[in-house]
């Protein structure tokens, strides 16, 4: 397919989840769609279903949430919005993580209760097997194992296609493995944060796919006169489309997936997708950072 303005997303480049779920590596995540705190409803509930329609139009065809967010409201807004969903739409969510009010998040691995949150995805996106299934948090209460274990039951069930983890070590990666195939990661990951950089590079020997979240931020490098900024002016862009393309073109397994609650700004998002970085402006910003 050729990427156009009107579908930007699609001059993102393709990966593979698990081998056999192609999707365009800019992708879009639907935390922000909530309330504050990332708790209850939007203020704006139509302008989210606005958001998430117009994500599919400019070319977006993987969306990342949680049963968390909100809780669920993520989820029931997707389904209000999208279904039925557009062929080849690739739904990612996650399990594992508790809500006791905005901002708090509470690690919960056990696995009757991980299997009641796969059930009740399944519902509110009205599904019969969820995409990718990420373990939103390790419980360090739980063994690895069996938290691992009853994704993998359910994936033999039918329930899940592919399993990914989250916030997670390279020797939590390969501990899982071995309980079940692991096809994405998503740690925090921006062109100021490469604290994942280990994680990143494990992704790539393996063929797994990395999600950064919080892919926007830009640190100190977005100052007046900074590497960022520069960049970002010499391109007609703005910082934040500047640090998107950078990750794009960090690695080929990299799926980005900014989030936001408003039309013009998920627009900017995409439109970073167009932009392509000299090999000197990829340098420059990677020493920088």
């Amino acid at each position: 397919m050729t990427a156009t303005p009107a579908r930007p997303a699609t001059a993102a480049g393709t990966f593979s989840i698990g081998g056999d779920l192609p999707v365009h590596r800019l992708g879009f995540g639907a935390m922000r769609i909530t309330g504050p705190g990332i708790w209850g409803w939007p203020a704006d509930r139509d302008e989210a279903r606005r958001v998430l329609r117009r994500a599919v139009e400019l070319g977006v065809d993987f969306i990342d949430t949680a049963d968390s967010y909100g809780p669920f409201v993520s989820e029931v807004l997707i389904h209000e919005a999208l279904h039925p969903y557009p062929e080849h739409l690739v739904i990612a969510t996650k399990a594992g993580l508790t809500r006791q009010g905005p901002d708090q998040w509470t690690p919960v691995g056990r696995p009757a209760y991980l299997r009641q949150e796969v059930e009740l995805s399944l519902r509110h996106l009205e599904v019969e097997r969820i995409d990718l299934l990420q373990l939103h948090r390790i419980d360090p209460q739980v063994p690895l194992e069996d938290q691992i274990g009853e994704l993998a039951a359910m994936r033999e069930e039918g329930k899940i296609r592919h399993i990914g983890l989250s916030e997670v070590r390279v020797e939590e990666i390969e501990a899982a493995q071995a309980v079940a195939p692991i096809v994405s990661v998503q740690n925090r990951y921006n062109i100021a944060d490469r604290e994942a950089e280990p994680v990143l590079e494990h992704a790539e020997r393996n063929g797994i796919g990395f999600i950064p979240w919080f892919p926007l931020a830009t640190g100190t490098l977005a100052r007046p006169g900074g590497p960022l900024a520069a960049a970002a002016q010499a391109h007609g862009a703005t910082p934040s489309q500047l640090a998107l393309a950078w990750l794009l073109r960090r690695s080929p397994v990299m799926l980005p997936i900014p989030g936001t609650s408003t039309v013009s700004h998920l627009e900017e998002n995409m439109a970073a997708a167009l932009i392509e970085l000299s090999d000197d402006e990829a340098k420059a910003l990677e020493a920088a950072g």
